[in-house]
């Protein structure tokens, strides 16, 4: 038997122990399972107490059961549902119960999630937003994914798609009727005018989103500088925690050290370097290397220096540079610190004067990184994309879009050839033709149990 069509069951709650268990069911063999532990299938969709016995008619435990009949569930399929106390001894001997009746086995990760995808549950945007609805940690990200999720994105892919298919449908039938006269250009008019809008439609939500689907990684910061200005210090004040070994000593931060924050609803990963400097010692020598790179490749650096410390231009630069070319000046901080000893409280467009380890300033600079977040991620409200794989799917749909309506006046074949492939593009993007490629990257991501 192939394994989709075998039954699968798995824990779908938290962790044991728990004060309540559920343990779902899908598959052919649903039904089966039910009636072997709890006796018989209970009314659809309606809660049922029942004892529950193993296959030697021995209680396992005091249940609330569930059936739902396929294809009205979640996954499509029959599903049942064991409600029972969290214990482990409890889940042990449930699911040795459940995977001795034939053709069950255990889920694998996002299995059940991939088969109310496969039987037309939910589209692939739907699938990706349920994945960033269990990994949100700030509630950005929760509302974000909870509108992927209730098919913000889904929904206009499939109105563009029929879109593009009724377009091509009238530059289709041009063809067709190219000996007709004056025929294929009454056909090609509306056809042009709802491909331009189109276009028009895509490259606008395009260029609206900013970096919204980095929302679900987060922003990157990376406190940097020479060795003993504070930067473990800082750390330790904005996780208000104690994080990062703080030590008079200098080239004490020997590697990396990340933690992720909640700066009102933005995830932020802020990351203390290794104190930059020339140096002898291999393994500090490693802990700069690793720093440099990281601060190269963070979204925001603050390089930190002691109050009236001059500022090092040629560390700046090095920092200013990226893979995709110079970073903004905007996107490299100066932080003096230890002003409570003198010096400068003041700030200037990019420059700001604490005391790491007082608190002075904190406020003021962590008001200034909500600020730089909420300007780098753009208006996520009504944010379409969240995915870099949706991006580059509009994206192609746009550039087809375009190449037929600069085509349609050549050829219309080529154009209609054009509209192909951004319909396409469109049904790769909702997971409805060739995506068996992206299918078990996507969901091997999920729980086991979802």
């Amino acid at each position: 038997m192939h394994p989709r069509d075998q039954t699968i069951f798995a824990l779908s709650s938290g962790r044991a122990p728990s004060a309540i268990a559920v343990v779902r069911v899908s598959g052919p063999q649903a039904g089966l399972a039910l009636t072997t532990l709890a006796g018989k299938l209970p009314a659809p969709r309606q809660a049922s107490r029942r004892l529950l016995r193993d296959g030697a008619g021995q209680p396992i435990d005091d249940a609330v059961v569930l059936w739902f009949p396929g294809p009205a569930s979640a996954t499509g399929e029959d599903v049942a549902e064991f409600h029972v106390h969290g214990g482990r001894a409890v889940l042990s001997v449930l699911f040795a119960a459940i995977s001795i009746i034939p053709n069950i086995r255990a889920a694998e990760p996002g299995e059940f999630t991939r088969r109310a995808f496969e039987n037309g549950k939910l589209d692939l945007t739907e699938a990706e937003g349920l994945d960033d609805l269990i990994h949100a940690d700030t509630d950005r990200q929760r509302r974000q994914a909870l509108r992927q999720l209730q098919g913000l994105l889904g929904d206009r892919a499939r109105d563009w798609r029929e879109r593009i298919i009724e377009a091509s449908a009238l530059i289709e039938a041009g063809i067709d009727f190219s000996d007709e006269g004056d025929v294929p250009a009454e056909l090609r008019s509306p056809a042009v005018k709802a491909i331009k809008a189109l276009h028009d439609e895509i490259t606008e939500v395009l260029a609206a989103q900013g970096h919204s689907e980095r929302l679900r990684e987060g922003l990157v910061v990376a406190i940097a500088g020479e060795p003993n200005v504070g930067k473990s210090t800082l750390m330790n004040q904005l996780a208000r925690r104690e994080v990062a070994i703080v030590s008079p000593h200098a080239g004490t931060t020997r590697d990396v050290i990340e933690v992720q924050l909640d700066l009102d609803g933005y995830p932020v990963t802020v990351i203390d370097t290794a104190g930059i400097r020339e140096t002898d010692d291999p393994v500090e020598q490693e802990g700069v290397r690793r720093a440099r790179a990281r601060a190269e490749d963070a979204d925001l650096v603050l390089w930190l220096v002691e109050s009236e410390q001059a500022v090092n231009p040629d560390a700046l630069r090095s920092l200013r540079k990226s893979e995709g070319g110079d970073r903004s000046e905007g996107s490299v901080w100066i932080v003096r610190n230890k002003i409570d000893l003198g010096g400068r409280a003041s700030r200037l467009s990019s420059e700001f004067g604490i005391s790491a380890r007082q608190g002075d300033g904190i406020p003021e600079l962590v008001d200034a990184l909500v600020k730089f977040a909420s300007e780098f991620f753009g208006t996520t409200e009504g944010a379409l994309v969240t995915r870099a794989r949706q991006r580059e799917l509009l994206v192609r749909t746009s550039e087809s879009l375009r190449r037929s309506l600069d085509l349609v006046e050549d050829g219309e074949e080529l154009a209609a050839e054009e509209l192909r492939a951004a319909a396409y593009a469109l049904g790769r993007l909702l997971g409805r033709v060739d995506v068996e490629d992206v299918l078990g990257a996507i969901f091997q991501k999920f729980c086991i149990g979802k």
